[in-house]
């Protein structure tokens, strides 16, 4: 098709504005599905994201849309993931495209998440259509939702479309938009292929599978092609377009989105935000914004049962196969046996992955505390990174710890902002800016250790705030703190998967309602079980949990008292032997009480 008469776009919104289901509706209009192959989020391929609101895996789709003025376009529609987590694939889909729709819930509002995409699209230079949804609701505001995107995107009020997704109402006002509002695409049709890689997935026959836009030339027949990040090369298998399915064709025009089956057999070689290009006649330089995804969160995931390990490796390395992002590697705990350390883009997506390991592959599951990636200065000035607490060096041996800091985003009703404030400032946060952006709603912007981030924070945030309250966030730099060890001993073992890295001035709290929470969760044994909470050799809180008693006086109904005595000191020695060889089976919720920590 003509250049001119294609449009490539993508829809922006926060969490469960209706994103998924105005897609559905412009597929269904231009007939891009049969009525009898219709299903809600049909773009949506996991349950989990049906049941969550929130796109996990980026899609695309190609639909044919006769406008008024008699013309045929092709709009490609390249659908992001809907979490903060998934932001630099977000970053590269909207790369890919030249316009976004701006979709936001009539009876919400702009939110933290729609605002951050926003900014995101709008540094990419893409034309916005805005849509106010679901406007059929009761208690929907369709007008002030109007003045709110009039006052952030500096359009009029009446330009707004209005649209109720569910129902059907606007869609072809939203295609004309399209047509009318995004440019077409620019691009060489005669110059050296250059294609944008936005997303990829694994399958058994064509290998890694790469979603793409092609940028400048043209992908045909079966030339070779070389991955420019890491000069791999390969020959397609197969190459096509989404209609949704996989639809095999002959060649990918400039501005065209379609897919391209490499063959290659690790998703790792085949990058997000890398640049394809032909091996014969190679591009000079790759498209811009590539980066190798990085994790940020890193947990210890390991089996219930001790005999389930290999089945869990074997359950990562198929997750692996479709999802890059994920990284892990073996590792033992003295307290949980064998299981694997993984690093994770984000909670939500260490949510995610936990959630299809249990579901999909039938495990049970224990993950531990979350932690960071802190980097640890050493006396040698030798920098050592570290993702878990255990690893951490002596202190005699650190000069200073960095721990990574990020730059938050809340929006919330006005009312909250005191709950709000008093929560940030218990997490070490430091307030950037307040700014309203009207009458009854108010944007706080803040900086943050992740590491405070990670655990908790978001709950305690939508519970002080009867939920109102949306959170984004952006990974901001690593800064130099006052970064402690706290070892938990149980029993006088130090238990690693216990352990946390923490600021020095929280340790004695942090520390006394930990050993408080696992007193309440350890069983008691037949001795006495010490749990104490110590910074290197300095305990600075103990709780015990006491010795089930049996009375080896019952028999005694008579006699001597020193014959009583003799049977108590015999119990006495016994359970001296016992405490020296005694084990401590250390139930999950022992390690649960590390992430339901509270401050209060």
């Amino acid at each position: 098709m003509d250049q001119d008469r294609i449009r490539n776009f993508s829809i922006i919104a926060h969490i469960d504005h209706g994103k998924s289901t105005l897609a559905d509706r412009l597929l269904e209009y231009t007939d891009t599905i049969s009525p009898r192959e219709m299903a809600d989020q049909v773009l949506d391929q996991m349950d989990l994201e049906r049941e969550k609101g929130v796109t996990i895996k980026a899609s695309a789709v190609r639909m044919l849309y006769t406008a008024e003025d008699g013309q045929e376009y092709q709009l490609n529609l390249i659908d992001t993931p809907g979490h903060v987590d998934f932001t630099y694939e977000v970053s590269r889909a909207l790369e890919a495209c030249e316009g976004a729709v701006l979709v936001v819930d009539a009876s919400q509002g702009v939110e933290a998440q729609t605002l951050a995409n926003l900014y995101m699209a709008l540094e990419n230079d893409l034309a916005i259509v805005p849509v106010a949804n679901k406007i059929d609701l009761e208690r929907a505001r369709p007008q002030d939702v109007a003045r709110e995107m009039e006052e952030l995107l500096g359009v009029r009020a009446e330009d707004v479309l209005q649209t109720s997704a569910r129902e059907g109402i606007g869609t072809r006002d939203v295609l004309e938009a399209i047509v009318e509002v995004v440019p077409a695409p620019q691009g060489n049709p005669h110059g050296p292929l250059r294609a944008l890689i936005f997303d990829s997935h694994y399958d058994t026959y064509k290998g890694v599978v790469a979603y793409i836009r092609v940028m400048d030339g043209e992908l045909a027949g079966r030339e070779h092609l070389n991955l420019m990040s890491n000069d791999t090369a390969f020959e397609p298998l197969e190459i096509g377009i989404f209609t949704p399915g996989m639809t095999p064709v002959d060649r990918l025009s400039t501005a065209e989105v379609g897919y391209v089956a490499t063959g290659l057999k690790n998703v790792r070689d085949c990058s997000v935000g890398d640049t394809i290009t032909t091996v014969d006649n190679p591009a000079q330089e790759p498209l811009p914004g590539y980066r190798p995804v990085k994790p940020m969160v890193f947990a210890g995931l390991y089996p219930v049962e001790a005999e389930d390990y290999h089945l869990l490796r074997d359950a990562l390395d198929k997750l692996h196969l479709n999802d890059a992002s994920l990284v892990y590697e073996p590792e033992d705990s003295q307290a949980l046996g064998f299981g694997f350390r993984c690093g994770f883009l984000g909670l939500f997506h260490m949510e995610i992955i936990q959630e299809r390991l249990e579901r999909e592959y039938d495990l049970n599951l224990l993950a531990t505390a979350p932690s960071v990636e802190y980097h640890v200065l050493t006396e040698e000035a030798n920098v050592v990174i570290v993702d878990r607490p255990a690893d951490l060096p002596p202190p005699t041996e650190t000069q200073e710890i960095e721990e990574p800091w990020v730059k938050i985003s809340i929006f919330s009703p006005r009312e909250y902002i005191g709950p709000i404030m008093d929560l940030v400032l218990s997490r070490r946060g430091e307030y950037e800016a307040m700014e309203y952006l009207d009458p009854q709603r108010v944007l706080l912007t803040y900086q943050m250790p992740l590491g405070e981030l990670i655990v908790d924070f978001y709950d305690q945030l939508k519970s002080r705030t009867r939920g109102y309250a949306s959170l984004d966030y952006t990974f901001s730099g690593y800064r130099a703190g006052n970064l402690i060890k706290l070892d938990i001993l149980v029993n006088h073992e130090s238990v690693d998967a216990l352990s946390l890295i923490m600021h020095q001035d929280q340790a004695y709290a942090k520390g006394t309602a930990l050993v408080k929470k696992l007193k309440e969760v350890i069983p008691r044994q037949l001795f006495a079980v010490p749990i104490q909470a110590a910074i290197g050799s300095q305990v600075i809180s103990r709780q015990t949990v006491k010795a089930l008693r049996k009375n080896v006086l019952s028999k005694c109904y008579g006699g001597d008292v020193t014959r009583k005595r003799k049977l108590l000191e015999k119990q006495k020695e016994g359970k001296k032997r016992m405490k020296k060889i005694g084990q401590v089976n250390i139930p999950q919720e022992a390690f649960m009480a590390v992430l339901n920590l509270s401050e209060e």
